[in-house]
């Protein structure tokens, strides 16, 4: 195995015959560099030091996704929403259903005896988007008024590598994931698909008119990339 010391990473090197081209891949928290066979050590270091702040973008990234502790779904688990932490608190019930009392979510199960992960999973996946439903429609006509711009439509969506699109006939989608991240989280990504009915693309323009009614989109952008992963039921 033949490796390059990275700046804060390992990077293995892997040659092929039959590559034309060189990639840089990440895959369980380790950095694979694949590349043409006869290519010098070198260029590959080069481009290795060239990549260097993608490669440790994903490593953060990926490092989040390997740490997230699978839900148990039992009581005194907590689920964030907002700026807020939500313990659970199951109890009996004739049937199952799912309630907000005093910052506890409480879920009623038949027999508390039995497995309901799969169960409480569900009713807090539908506690979740109409929550989010609600709060996004909220904040999508709240912003628009501020910047000037209608939204022809707002849907609550789940997507798996997005949080938000806009289209050409600015029709709002939301990933209802969202509502677990913080306030300014969620504020950054209603600006950002509201200022794509300005600017149907990633111009200077639309980042100007981002940047405009969200002076820390940097940060809020930098927020869900390394916490992405944690957005979730």
């Amino acid at each position: 195995m033949t490796v390059i010391q990275g700046n804060g990473f390992v990077a293995e090197i892997i040659r092929s015959s039959k590559r034309k081209t060189s990639a840089i891949k990440i895959q369980k928290g380790k950095v694979f560099v694949m590349v043409p066979e006869r290519l010098s050590r070198a260029v590959i270091e080069s481009l290795v030091t060239e990549k260097t702040r993608w490669i440790k973008e994903k490593l953060a990234i990926q490092k989040e996704i390997i740490a997230v502790k699978p839900k148990e779904f039992i009581s005194g688990e907590a689920f964030s929403c907002l700026d807020k932490s939500h313990p659970l608190k199951i109890e009996s019930g004739l049937y199952p259903a799912i309630k907000l009392h005093q910052d506890e979510l409480v879920v009623s199960v038949r027999d508390k005896a039995a497995d309901n992960a799969q169960v409480i999973k569900q009713l807090l996946i539908k506690w979740f988007k109409l929550r989010a439903e609600s709060t996004l429609r909220d904040k999508t006509a709240h912003y628009s008024r501020m910047i000037g711009v209608t939204a022809s439509s707002v849907t609550i969506k789940s997507f798996k590598a997005r949080w938000g699109s806009c289209s050409i006939t600015a029709g709002i989608q939301y990933n209802w994931k969202i509502i677990i991240a913080p306030d300014r989280i969620v504020n950054y990504v209603v600006i950002h698909e509201l200022c794509h009915i300005l600017h149907h693309n990633h111009s200077p323009a639309f980042w100007k008119a981002v940047e405009h009614y969200c002076h820390d989109y940097r940060d809020c952008g930098a927020w869900l990339k390394i916490n992405g992963a944690r957005l979730d039921i």
